[in-house]
């Protein structure tokens, strides 16, 4: 989902609202992380943006962090996604997957959120339907706090992407 850009100037000038609107949506029906990264302005440039941003979350409570995972959509879902969602799971396929890759990804979705407690996360830039099931197949084998930390490595892999954009 492609917005227009900012100057690091422009971004600074943004009232709080403004800012929440323009970046609310980085890190996935979350605003509280836009919200706390407004109080670090200036930044210095888009990297100093994006760090901020991730420092909120990286500063929240296990129960915020928890939340965050568990309003990322599932990969392969035909139900409504987010537009960077959309975007995101178009770009790899997982739109267009057979029968068989579906009901695939489905059964280790349910797998995977019943052990962890939240959908399966993977920035999937660059990435296609095969090398999303292999990883998934992989991570399910995790312990909880090995997948939940690789979990939101991945939130900020997709909060860069999205920012970058």
């Amino acid at each position: 989902m492609k917005s227009p850009s900012l100057t690091i100037d422009a971004v600074n000038s943004l009232g709080r609202a403004e800012f929440v609107g323009c970046f609310g949506a980085i890190y996935e029906k979350s605003p509280w992380v836009a919200e706390g990264a407004w109080n670090a302005r200036p930044f210095v440039d888009a990297a100093a943006l994006g760090n901020a941003l991730a420092d909120v979350v990286r500063h929240a409570s296990h129960a915020h962090q928890l939340d965050l995972l568990q309003k990322h959509p599932r990969l392969g879902t035909r139900l409504a996604l987010s537009g960077y969602s959309r975007s995101e799971q178009a770009g790899a396929g997982l739109l267009d997957v057979s029968a068989a890759e579906r009901a695939e990804l489905e059964q280790l979705n349910n797998s995977y959120e019943a052990k962890f407690g939240f959908p399966f996360i993977l920035a999937v830039r660059n990435a296609d339907s095969r090398s999303i099931l292999d990883s998934c197949r992989t991570r399910i084998n995790h312990d909880e706090k090995s997948e939940f930390d690789e979990s939101l490595r991945q939130v900020f892999k997709i909060a860069h992407f999205r920012l970058s954009d």
